[in-house]
């Protein structure tokens, strides 16, 4: 995986930060993604994130329990105020979501509004950013 096929875009106008993948990774590399991610949060002190994952194809069960169990909740103790989190995903992504049973559990446990953090899934990006700005 190449530096371009991650990148972490700081929108300081909008108090965003835009993070897109533009291919896959194996587990540990994307949880250094992840934790990239969190730095760039803090040094920006921004705490709404879209997360654009159309282009990753692979969906470990092991990263949608680490991030739905322990980043995304780690990361909101560490928010000045509500960490919102919109997935940005493709149709097709979407649909492997929602037909596999691993993956409808962690969407299910991350989007329940009980978590410490907010998080939606999107399938176009303006309706992402509109519900981050809300």
């Amino acid at each position: 995986m190449s530096a371009e096929s991650f990148t972490i875009t700081p929108r300081p106008d909008l108090g965003i930060l835009v993070v897109r993948w533009a291919e896959d990774a194996p587990f540990p590399q994307l949880q250094g993604n992840f934790l990239a991610l969190l730095a760039a949060a803090r040094e920006h002190a921004t705490w709404r994130w879209l997360l654009d994952v159309r282009r990753r194809d692979q969906l470990d069960p092991e990263l949608g329990h680490w991030t739905t169990h322990v980043f995304f909740p780690e990361a909101a103790q560490l928010a000045a105020g509500t960490l919102r989190i919109a997935v940005h995903c493709s149709p097709t992504r979407l649909l492997v979501y929602e037909s596999s049973p691993d993956q409808q559990e962690y969407i299910q446990y991350g989007t329940a509004p009980e978590r410490s953090y907010q998080l939606h899934l999107f399938i176009e990006e303006g309706p992402a950013m509109t519900w981050l700005l809300a």
